[in-house]
């Protein structure tokens, strides 16, 4: 991938994270207000795993790891009751800011130095252990989920880690030559992701488009990449908080695959779960979404819609 291009997938990550982290901070500085609202807790769970995923994609490793820190902590929180003292929102910000310093390092001219990433993890982990030796004492040892053989908390659900696995493969494809065997290649991956979530019909949805949108030799790599991998991402973390059902293809991903809405078989309208019903907070999440060239796309596709009367 050239340098240009490799650049702007950089920018995505960066402009997201820093959407997850105002997220992040906004929550944790009024946690012992939303720790009774199950969807505040959701989204912070939702924050920090979307950051995790996306660092693991770009092979962020230091980001990665605090952020799966983090998104465990949150875990505990939507699991078991726990009552919010200034010791554990004093932890938890201790810890976001080890991820907002690991990000803000990311964003400057030299990029995240390994030394810099070593050195902000191997502080942070008395931190992150004391926050969850207080979760336990606090929820009588409870814990936030599943362990595994190094005592990690495993996630619930093993569709979204398959995932990460299989587009981090996609995404070392899709920097070679587009030729008919690489797409081949991207078309088994594909499948794969189909097979982990065969129950699961709007998952079924997105990734037969995604199949198709790359299979069509007219899309170039350059233009496919970021939309079937945020999609695929962004689904993924729907079902790692247990909703499978929330994100069928966009309109941009349908018009790549060369398929009208009714043809893919899905139902735009459950996207509201995801954008908002007034046009103008809509139009503000889709320019947070989409790129210059993936907005041009989109606006062709709703002026015809228009045009057509449907």
């Amino acid at each position: 991938m050239d340098p240009e291009r490799q650049q702007q997938i950089m920018g995505y990550f960066i402009e997201e994270a820093k959407e997850h982290l105002d997220t992040l901070e906004t929550g944790l500085l009024d946690l012992q207000s939303i720790v009774s609202d199950q969807e505040r807790v959701n989204e912070l769970f939702r924050a920090a795993h979307s950051v995790k995923g996306g660092a693991a994609m770009l092979g962020f490793g230091s980001i990665q790891k605090t952020a799966h820190r983090l998104e465990d902590s949150f875990k505990v929180l939507k699991e078991q009751p726990v009552t919010v003292d200034e010791k554990l929102e004093t932890l938890f910000l201790k810890g976001f800011d080890t991820l907002k310093d690991l990000l803000e390092k990311l964003q400057g001219p030299y990029g995240i130095r390994d030394e810099d990433a070593d050195r902000l993890v191997s502080e942070s982990e008395p931190v992150f252990k004391e926050l969850q030796d207080y979760l336990d004492s606090l929820t009588g040892g409870g814990g936030g989920g599943e362990t595994g053989a190094k005592g990690e908390a495993q996630p619930s659900k093993d569709l979204p880690r398959e995932t990460i696995a299989t587009l981090q493969q996609m995404l070392k494809l899709f920097k070679q030559q587009a030729d008919a065997e690489n797409r081949k290649r991207l078309g088994v991956l594909c499948n794969h992701l189909a097979e982990m979530g065969s129950e699961m019909e709007n998952w079924q949805n997105l990734v037969n488009t995604a199949s198709k949108a790359i299979a069509n030799p007219k899309n170039s790599y350059e233009t496919l990449a970021p939309v079937v991998i945020k999609e695929l991402k962004y689904a993924s973390d729907f079902v790692a908080v247990g909703k499978p059902d929330t994100t069928p293809p966009s309109p941009v991903l349908l018009e790549l695959a060369g398929m009208p809405a009714t043809e893919a078989g899905v139902n735009l309208g459950a996207n509201e779960f995801i954008l908002e019903s007034d046009p103008k907070a809509a139009a503000k999440k889709l320019i947070e979404m989409f790129d210059k060239k993936q907005l041009t796309q989109l606006t062709k596709i709703l002026v015809k819609e228009v045009k057509s009367g449907k």
